[in-house]
């Protein structure tokens, strides 16, 4: 394993569990909530722990680069980049849902190698090294082996999202052959179907902050990632994550128009 590659997961992994903990002080409790100009909520635990990760992070890897959602981007030398997203869930978090995570996610020369879903309020860590396999806490996990989309649960955020993006249509016809749908959103989504829970996750309106980290955990339990039309990428705003098995048959359905 490269050393490089396994001190900065390392660190990373202790470093999600503090900003997790950061935010949990905040959690269910009185703070403020701001708006951002996209309407999306902010609050001073999204700011304290993406502070923390930098700040810890950069000390360790000073010529790494970094991606926030709350702090932007700020370029590196080594060709490593941090990606991150201090509260993934941030509406359930000012609403006492225990739905969220600080996810970190850690790139090479634009290649995602590592993840951290730090989810402390359910007490779970979500994890992944490239060839070391996904986690939750210590226990190795893995996508499950359904076949048949009939027999599929599929996971989504919010059907809102698709209305406004005009692709309502493409995800009714989706769940039309589905067995079970479930809208528990975000990145619980995504892990769910790593852990075998479920064999779809389909989203719009991501950003790289809210998926840089889930991808290789959902990779490294034997699943697939991409954007609607196939292609691997963090950096499009719909994504569809399954077991592998059923990925090329959710894509044909989507594909009644083409994303925004």
């Amino acid at each position: 394993m490269n050393a490089a590659w396994r001190n900065r997961y390392e660190a990373a992994v202790e470093a999600a569990r503090r900003a997790g903990q950061v935010a949990m002080r905040y959690f269910d409790g009185n703070f403020q909530v701001e708006w951002k100009s996209d309407q999306s909520p902010v609050t001073v635990a999204d700011r304290e722990a993406e502070q923390l990760l930098r700040t810890t992070l950069h000390t360790a890897f000073p010529q790494d680069g970094f991606l926030g959602e709350e702090f932007g981007d700020s370029p590196g030398t080594s060709g490593f980049r941090w990606i991150i997203d201090p509260i993934d869930g941030t509406r359930n978090f000012v609403r006492g849902i225990p739905i969220w995570a600080t996810l970190v996610g850690l790139e090479y020369q634009g290649e995602q190698l590592a993840g951290i879903a730090e989810v402390p309020a359910l007490g779970h860590t979500y994890r992944a090294l490239r060839g070391d396999g996904a986690y939750r806490n210590d226990r190795r996990i893995r996508v499950s082996d359904v076949g048949n989309l009939a027999e599929s649960i599929l996971f989504y955020t919010s059907l809102s999202w698709f209305m406004n993006a005009g692709r309502a249509d493409d995800f009714l016809a989706l769940t039309r052959h589905t067995d079970k749908q479930r809208g528990f959103g975000d990145f619980y989504g995504h892990v769910l179907v790593a852990q075998g829970s479920g064999e779809v996750m389909v989203e719009h309106g991501v950003h790289a902050w809210d998926v840089a980290a889930l991808k290789p955990i959902v990779e490294e339990a034997g699943g697939r990632y991409s954007d609607w039309e196939g292609t691997p990428s963090i950096h499009s705003p719909h994504v569809v994550v399954s077991n592998g098995k059923l990925h090329e048959e959710v894509l044909a359905i989507l594909r009644g128009s083409r994303p925004a």
